[in-house]
């Protein structure tokens, strides 16, 4: 290998190596986006789950309420 095709493969490595850890930032970002999402994601199953309660509740009340007139 000459001087030059030497200079052009470490340059190459290089890019890789910084190409790597480019994706690794961005994998990482990634990652904690997800696990950000799922926790919102369980927060409105919650929610949802106390609304669906709240509004069966209420539409029982008004059944005992009509059932009574």
């Amino acid at each position: 290998m000459t001087a030059n095709q030497l200079k052009d493969l470490e340059h190459k490595i290089d890019e890789l190596i910084s190409l790597c850890e480019s994706l690794n930032r961005e994998n990482g970002a990634l990652k904690a986006d997800v696990a950000g999402w799922d926790d919102e994601r369980k927060d409105l199953i919650d929610k949802n789950e106390l609304a669906r309660s709240k509004i069966e509740g209420m539409i029982d009340r008004l059944r005992a309420m009509e059932s009574k007139v």
